[in-house]
């Protein structure tokens, strides 16, 4: 039998997990983060995805007929553009002067035509085609298995046909910047395969010679605005024995192989939001030349490699029952009924190998579906909707150790900076910059679909928050330093655009809306939505933060402070709850159960609203909640879980996160059904696991605040605090069992656990661990 030392080693390790009584029991460490199924997939919520960033598949497993779906992250319809509507500056007053009269249907109307963007929809993010394999003499399969390693980042499919057993991998590799894959059969000469690869993308064309496969084509116009890009997808075939054929039809069959190595290169004339000069032919061309001289091998190493610095981490254990020992697809249909919390810690696990896979510094960031998009116009075109779901794509970037994935946010908002300025300026006529509800490849700022959705200017604004999560997480000055202008930027946007409420006094913004959701009064349009008010109370203090950190622009915080004291304040309607918008309208909104929960924002993700700090308003919130109900769409369920978690009710958070967990809102491959599949909540759903676990605000550091009654006993390493602390923590019989903080840099920090207090100071380099007993006698 193990030691208690011996045991928390080996779960460190991986080896020992904790059964549900508390006891720990050896397990395959790879089973614990492995996603299995025992038959291919047949449609593409079933296919398995892997990534580097920029370049991604869906990978069916098929046995005959295997398909890799391909996406290259720069591959999106239009072409740079400019969408802000020519009448917007002049009808503006207008708008603003109907809102504030109450005439909410004429508003609305007047903004449909003159203030919504022409074209008054965003460029669709597009697949690029399908890399397709075909095995002529693969008949009657046995003893299949295929599976998703996220701890190597290789997915594989594994069979049995005519007494050969057939392996296939394939893996996205971030160093060499290929799509590779390995097929092999255990018997030499025996297999065969054609290989080909597709567009929808009409116009393209393909070829071939005996080593490679090149396609080449466009993307599409859309809305109005014409094509610009230009593609290219480029395939070096390697097999070892055999005959290698290429067909009039840009195929290449291949014949009495012992293996073959496949590498995929893609990419577009994409350079930046504003510049399509680039030439992906001889982009992918020299990609290609570097990976060939590897091998599958070396390019897989260094590719699993590169991906475990980041995955490797964290490490959680949560219990395991004997439903983790079954398919991840049964796993999810049980759900509902078993008892499984190691499906949420997979689910958690998930959640950051998916992040890794299609979000790296120098690509893009991830979209409504991340990387992975098998259409020419998906379902909100896949497109950065930047009302909750592109920043909850990020909640659990540095939490959960992630701090490099979020690179390509920040990027973003410097881009939307640039192109948000004129927007500001020609329809606003202020300074800084704007982004309204929505923005795509292009970096387009100005409000689309119609003002009952995209009549939002708050969007920028909500992004900057990101940027100071950036630097809290990290303390990293010269960062902060570098988007200050951009935060600083936004503040004086609204500095300019606020206006006095005639009936208040109070500022407010005008015209805006709460996201999505109609007040019952003439339509979406308001003035000074609670979720505006609490972003830019967000916005000044954050922004006045980094000035003072930077001792700079004294006269702008002045300014700040004096327009955040004269913000409207949260208000509690008749009914009790927190009221959406500054009038009690909130018994008069059409939907009682809209998936929306704006308002709270200040409970999560600000802090603003707090049981502590709070009450009243906390209490207000849940009561908000509870009219909202529990079960919403993908992402919608995900921040509830996030928001109760903040309220310290555990049980309630568990509980949706259990039916998050279950078949109508996860596919098979553990993609997050909206219904359809949006990416926003697997990682919303992994930012509520680690706000059940661990609260981190400024320095003070709460441990297991609303841990449920379902995870007694379990432990977590590798997450991070604010203040470039990184956090191990175990727990046992439903209380802290003991932490380990390891600091980089110097700092106090307040530690409660167990409804007490511990003041800890913090040297880089030293641990610090603290356990029951250092409570027991702490003060509370």
């Amino acid at each position: 039998m193990l030691t208690r030392r011996q045991t928390m080693a080996a779960m460190a390790a991986g080896t020992v997990m904790l059964s549900m009584d508390g006891t720990a029991r050896t397990v395959d460490p790879r089973r614990r983060t492995t996603l299995w199924y025992r038959q291919p997939a047949t449609e593409w919520t079933q296919a398995l995805p892997v990534g580097n960033g920029r370049l991604g598949a869906m990978v069916f497993g098929g046995t005959r007929e295997e398909r890799l779906q391909l996406n290259e992250g720069t591959l999106w319809a239009g072409q740079p553009y400019d969408p802000v509507n020519p009448l917007a500056r002049e009808a503006l007053p207008k708008v603003r002067e109907l809102i504030f009269a109450g005439r909410i249907e004429e508003a609305e109307a007047l903004t449909n035509e003159a203030l919504i963007g022409r074209p008054k929809v965003q460029m669709p993010y597009q697949a690029l085609g399908n890399l397709r394999l075909t095995f002529p003499d693969v008949t009657e399969p046995s003893e299949y298995h295929r599976e998703l390693d996220l701890e190597s980042a290789i997915a594989t499919t594994r069979f049995t046909a005519g007494g050969v057993t057939h392996l296939r991998e394939v893996i996205a590799s971030k160093p060499d910047q290929v799509i590779a894959v390995r097929l092999s059969a255990s018997r030499p000469g025996t297999l065969d395969v054609d290989v080909a690869l597709d567009t929808p993308h009409e116009g393209a064309a393909t070829r071939s010679t005996a080593r490679e496969i090149v396609l080449e084509g466009a993307n599409r116009p859309a809305s109005g605005v014409d094509a610009g890009l230009r593609f290219a997808a480029r395939l070096a075939l390697s097999a070892k024995g055999g005959r290698v054929t290429p067909a009039a039809n840009g195929s290449v069959s291949i014949r009495g192989a012992d293996s073959v190595t496949l590498l995929l290169a893609m990419g577009t004339s994409f350079r930046r939001f504003d510049d399509v000069s680039g030439d992906p032919a001889a982009a992918t061309s020299a990609t290609l030349a570097k990976a060939v001289t590897r091998g599958f091998d070396r390019i897989a190493a260094d590719a699993s490699s590169e991906h475990r610095r980041l995955f490797g981490r964290v490490s959680i254990d949560l219990g395991r029952t004997a439903a983790a020992d079954q398919p991840t697809d049964a796993r999810i249909r049980q759900s509902q009924e078993s008892d499984d919390p190691a499906l949420a810690a997979l689910y958690f696990q998930y959640a950051r190998y998916l992040l890794i896979a299609c979000s790296q510094p120098g690509g893009q960031p991830a979209t409504l579906q991340g990387l992975w998009n098998d259409s020419l116009n998906p379902p909100w075109q896949s497109k950065y909707t930047i009302n909750i779901n592109t920043e909850m794509n990020y909640w659990p970037a540095h939490s959960t150790n992630l701090t490099e994935c979020a690179a390509p946010l920040v990027q973003m908002v410097r881009d939307l900076a640039e192109t948000g300025a004129r927007t500001a300026r020609e329809m606003y006529g202020a300074r800084g910059w704007v982004v309204h509800h929505n923005t795509d490849l292009w970096r387009a700022t100005a409000p689309i679909d119609g003002a009952s959705w995209g009549m939002w200017p708050t969007g920028g604004a909500w992004l900057c928050t990101h940027l100071w999560e950036h630097y809290d997480y990290t303390r990293d000055r010269a960062f902060l330093a570098s988007v200050y202008p951009l935060m600083a930027g936004s503040a004086r946007f609204f500095l300019d655009a606020l206006r006095r409420d005639p009936r208040t006094g109070f500022l407010v913004t005008n015209p805006s809306l709460s996201p999505e959701n109609q007040h019952g009064h003439g339509g979406a349009l308001c003035a000074g939505p609670t979720m505006d008010m609490a972003i830019l109370r967000d916005l000044f203090d954050q922004t006045a933060a980094a000035a003072v950190l930077l001792a700079i622009d004294t006269p702008l915080v002045a300014e700040m402070r004096a327009a955040r004291a004269r913000l409207a304040p949260y208000k509690i309607s008749k009914r009790g709850e927190l009221q959406e918008w500054q009038e009690d309208w909130d018994a008069d909104a059409p939907e009682q159960d809209h998936r929306h929960v704006s308002h709270l924002y200040g409970v999560y993700p600000s802090h603003q609203i707090s049981t502590d700090d709070t009450p009243e308003l906390a209490s207000a919130a849940a009561r908000t909640l509870n009219i909202r109900g529990d079960r919403a769409t993908g992402w919608a369920t995900a921040w509830r879980i996030n928001l109760w978690a903040r309220l310290r009710d555990g049980e309630r958070a568990h509980g949706i996160l259990k039916f998050l967990l279950g078949p109508e809102r996860t596919y098979p491959n553990m993609f997050d059904a909206h219904p359809p599949f949006q990416i926003d909540g697997n990682f919303g759903g992994a930012a509520g696991v680690v706000e059940m676990l661990m609260h981190s605000h400024g320095d003070v550091l709460e441990l297991l605040p609303s841990l449920p009654r379902e995870w007694p006993s379990g432990r977590i390493s590798g997450l991070r605090a604010r203040g470039r602390c990184t956090v191990d923590l175990a727990w046992r019989g439903g209380a802290l069992d003991r932490v380990t903080l390891s600091p980089e840099i110097a700092g106090k920090l307040q530690v409660r656990a167990m409804g007490r207090r511990v003041d800890v100071t913090l040297q880089p380099g030293r641990r610090v661990t603290l356990d029951r007993t250092s409570f027991a006698r702490a003060q509370t």
